[in-house]
C-alpha cells in the first residue's frame, strides 16, 4: 500500500524561507530591524524525480506551489494519467516567492520522502555524499503537510483569544491593560476610530514610558492590525481628539503540544515547583516556528541559545521537528562566508547540537542530511585556524562567550574557544563513523586536546588560563573554559577535582550573572554530585526573579540590582528581555540530573535513571522519549519507574536494576 502523500521540497529550503520571515519580524519602536548576518534564499527552480512501477494506470492529483511541468520518461506531458509499467517521473517547479513545493496523490504514486530533488547544479550526489557529475539529487524535504489544502507556505502557529485581566485609566487619553503574565501574539482593538498609539511592555514601567519603550505601534485607519508582539502590559493612547475604541483583546499565538507526551516535575518544595512551571512557560513561549532567544527584543534564532533550548525541550515537549527546523535554518546554505550568527563559539555549538539530537532521537537520516553542510562548515573553520591548529577571532568574527560584568578580553587565542572546537571535531568524528565515512577528525581532536593542555593548563593555578594575546599568556582565570573542560571531557579526574576546588567553588573567581552560563555552571556542579548546592542556587537565582515579580525567566539577573535596574541592558532602560529561552535551564537540570533520566544509546534504545533528591523529601516527574514517556517517583525510602519502551537501568547507590518496558519497577532502599 502506498504511503500517505505529503508536500515535498528541496531539503532546507522551507526552513531558509521561513527563517527569513521569522528573523525579519523584529522591530524597534516601529522600525523593522533585520538580522546582521547573511540571509540565504530558497532555490527558485527545483526538479522532483521518482522511478515508479505501476500494475495499472494511475490517475494523479497534482498541486504545486509555483509553475510546473511534468515529464514521463523524458517526454513532457500535460495528462495526469500515468500508464501501467515502469516509468521515470520528473516534475519541475519554479517559484520565486516561496519554496517550490509539490503534492502528488494517486493510487500508487504519491509524494513522500523517497522522491529525489535537484536544483539543477549538474552535480549528482548519492546517499553517501559521493559526487557522480550531472545533477545534485538529494532526498526531498518533507514534514507534516499532508493535504493539498495545507501547503508549506501557509504554515502558521495556533492562535486563541485572550483578554486582559485588569485595566487602569491613567488619564483622559491613556489606559493601561494588564494580561496577567507575559504573552505573545497580536493585539486587537474593537471599533477603532482615529489615530491610536500602543506602547508595549514586559513591565508596567516600560508600557507607561512612551519615550523609551522597546516596541510600540502607531495605528491609523489604514493600519489597524499590529504584527505579533511580546508583552504583559500595554498602554493604549488616543492620539486624536476624536480617537476611540470599544475594547482590547489579543490573539495569543502558540505552538501546540501533546500533553500526553510532555515532561513534568513536582516535588516537596513549592518554590522549586513554581520555578519548573515558570521555566516550562518560558520555553513554550520561545518555542515558535523555530527556537528563538527572547520574545520581545531580538526574536531571532541564535545557535548558542538554541542548543540549550534543544536540551530543555528534550525534557519538556520533545518537539523534534522544531529542533530540526532550527538546526537547518541556522546553518543556511553553502558557500560558507561567516560563522553561524557571525559568532565563532556559536558555530562550534551548532556541530554538537546535531549529535545531541541523534542521541535523543536515533534519527540517523537527519545526520546524513546535514553531513555535507557539516563538512563544508568545518572546512571553513579549519581554513581560519592558526599554524598551531587553534581558532582565533578574525576581524569579521564576533567572540561572544557570555555577557560579563568583569573585564574579560575576547581577542587572541581563547582557551574557551579551543575547548568548543575540540568538541566540534569530536562530533564530526562521531558522525563520520555513524555514517560510515572515513575521516581524520578524531586525530585532529586529539591533537587539539593535547595542545590545549600543554598551552593553557597552569599547574600553579590548578586551572585553565584565559588566552594568548599578542604572543603572551593572559593569566586571568574565569569559570568559562574550566567548566567546559569538565563538561566536554577535557579534564581528567584529578584535574576535574582541582578545577572544582580552585575555580568553580572559589569565591574569588568572578561570578556568572546570566542564566545562559549558569546553565553550564550548575550542570558542572551536578556532575560533581553537588545537588544540594544546585537546589540552593536555583532557589536563590530563579527564585529571586520570581520574588521580583517574574512570570517568565529573564535574559540576565543580578540579585544586587534594585527596581528599574532589573529592566535595563545594552545601555537602554528596558533593553533586557524578561522572557528569554536560556532562562529555562531548570527544565534540563531537574530532568537530567535530579530525575536522572538520560539515553545511553541513541533514541533511548537503552537509558539510565539515576535519581538524586538533594535536600528534597520527594519528587516525581515524567520525561518524554521517542517511544512515549519515562515516569519516575522518588522519596527517601522508595523509588519507582515506569517506562513505555526501551531497555533501562535504575541506578540506586551501588545497585543497577533492569527496567522492563510497560512494567513498573519499585525498589525500597
Amino acid at each position: 500500500m502506498a504511503q500517505q502523500a505529503t508536500w515535498i521540497w528541496y531539503p532546507g529550503d522551507f526552513e531558509v524561507w521561513l527563517g527569513n520571515i521569522f528573523n525579519n519580524r523584529r522591530t524597534e519602536r516601529g522600525a523593522m530591524f533585520p538580522p546582521f548576518w547573511k540571509q540565504d534564499s530558497h532555490y527558485p527552480t527545483v526538479a522532483f524525480e521518482k522511478d515508479v512501477e505501476l500494475e495499472a494506470d494511475d490517475q494523479l492529483e497534482l498541486t504545486a506551489e509555483g509553475q510546473y511541468n511534468m515529464a514521463v520518461d523524458g517526454k513532457l506531458q500535460t495528462s495526469l494519467t500515468i500508464p501501467r509499467g515502469r516509468h521515470h517521473l520528473s516534475i519541475k517547479v519554479w517559484n520565486q516567492a516561496t519554496p517550490p513545493a509539490l503534492f502528488v496523490r494517486g493510487a500508487t504514486i504519491r509524494t513522500d520522502a523517497t522522491w529525489l530533488a535537484t536544483y539543477e547544479d549538474k552535480i549528482w550526489i548519492d546517499e553517501n555524499g559521493t559526487a557522480h557529475g550531472s545533477g545534485l539529487y538529494v532526498p526531498v524535504g518533507h514534514w507534516q503537510f499532508d493535504s493539498p489544502d495545507t501547503p508549506p507556505s501557509g504554515y502558521h502557529l495556533e492562535r486563541r483569544p485572550l483578554r486582559p485581566v485588569a485595566c487602569e485609566r491613567i488619564d483622559s487619553r491613556r489606559t493601561l491593560y494588564d494580561f496577567g503574565r507575559e504573552v505573545f501574539g497580536y493585539l486587537r482593538l474593537f471599533n477603532q476610530e482615529g489615530r491610536i498609539s500602543v506602547c508595549y511592555g514586559e513591565s508596567r514601567e516600560e508600557a507607561l514610558d512612551a519615550d523609551y519603550c522597546e516596541t510600540l505601534d502607531r495605528l491609523d485607519p489604514n493600519n489597524r492590525e499590529p504584527d505579533s508582539k511580546a508583552f504583559r502590559y500595554v498602554t493604549v493612547t488616543c492620539d486624536d481628539a476624536g480617537a476611540s475604541y470599544d475594547d482590547v483583546w489579543m490573539e495569543f499565538e502558540y505552538t501546540p503540544f501533546d500533553a500526553g507526551r510532555s515532561g513534568d516535575f513536582r516535588c516537596s518544595d513549592e518554590l522549586v515547583n513554581r520555578i519548573w512551571q515558570v521555566a516550562a512557560y518560558t520555553l513554550d513561549l520561545t518555542t515558535r516556528e523555530f527556537f528563538m532567544d527572547g520574545i520581545k527584543r531580538d526574536r531571532w534564532t541564535w545557535s548558542g541559545d538554541a542548543i540549550q533550548s534543544y536540551l530543555m525541550n528534550y525534557y519538556l515537549r520533545f518537539d523534534t521537528e522544531c529542533v530540526k527546523r532550527t538546526i537547518r535554518q541556522l546553518r543556511g546554505k553553502d558557500p560558507v562566508t561567516a560563522h553561524v550568527n557571525t559568532i565563532m563559539d556559536y558555530t562550534f555549538y551548532w556541530f554538537k547540537s546535531i549529535y545531541d539530537y541523534y542521541m535523543y532521537t536515533a534519527d540517523k537520516d537527519f545526520v546524513r542530511e546535514m553531513w555535507p553542510r557539516m563538512v563544508s562548515l568545518m572546512d571553513y573553520v579549519e581554513r581560519r585556524l592558526d599554524i598551531d591548529g587553534m581558532a582565533q577571532g578574525q576581524p569579521d568574527d564576533w567572540i561572544f562567550v557570555d555577557w560579563v560584568d568583569f573585564p574579560m578580553h575576547k581577542r587572541g587565542t581563547l582557551c574557551f574557544e579551543q575547548i568548543l572546537l575540540m568538541k566540534a571535531l569530536e562530533t564530526m568524528a562521531l558522525c563520520a563513523k555513524l555514517l560510515g565515512h572515513k575521516s581524520d577528525y578524531r586525530i585532529k581532536a586529539e591533537q587539539l586536546r593535547n595542545r590545549i593542555k600543554q598551552t593553557f593548563w597552569s599547574y600553579e593555578r590548578k586551572a585553565y588560563l584565559h588566552a594568548i594575546e599578542d604572543g603572551r599568556m593572559n593569566p586571568q582565570v574565569t569559570k568559562f573554559p574550566n567548566m567546559f573542560a569538565i563538561l566536554y571531557g577535557l579534564a581528567y579526574e584529578e584535574e576535574r577535582q582541582e578545577i572544582m576546588r580552585s575555580v568553580m567553588l572559589n569565591p574569588d573567581i568572578p561570578a556568572i550573572t546570566t542564566p545562559y552560563m549558569r546553565f553550564y555552571e550548575l550542570e558542572t556542579l551536578c556532575l560533581d554530585q553537588r545537588h544540594v548546592e544546585v537546589l540552593s542556587e536555583m532557589r536563590q537565582y530563579w527564585g529571586g526573579m520570581l520574588d521580583e515579580g517574574a512570570t517568565t525567566f529573564w535574559e540576565k539577573y543580578v540579585p544586587s540590582e534594585q527596581g528599574r535596574q532589573h529592566l535595563a541592558m545594552y545601555g537602554r532602560p528596558y533593553g533586557k528581555s524578561l522572557c528569554h529561552a536560556w532562562g529555562a535551564a531548570p527544565l534540563y537540570l531537574l530532568g537530567r540530573y535530579f530525575l536522572g533520566v538520560r539515553p545511553t544509546k541513541p533514541g533511548y534504545e537503552e537509558f539510565e535513571v539515576r535519581p538524586v533528591l538533594g535536600d528534597l523529601e520527594w519528587m516525581e516527574g515524567t520525561v518524554p522519549t521517542p517511544f512515549g514517556t519515562i515516569h519516575v517517583e522518588v522519596n527517601r525510602h522508595h523509588v519507582s519507574v515506569l517506562s513505555t519502551g526501551g531497555n533501562g537501568s535504575l541506578v540506586v547507590g551501588e545497585r543497577r536494576i533492569a527496567i522492563e518496558p510497560g512494567r513498573e519497577l519499585s525498589v525500597d532502599y
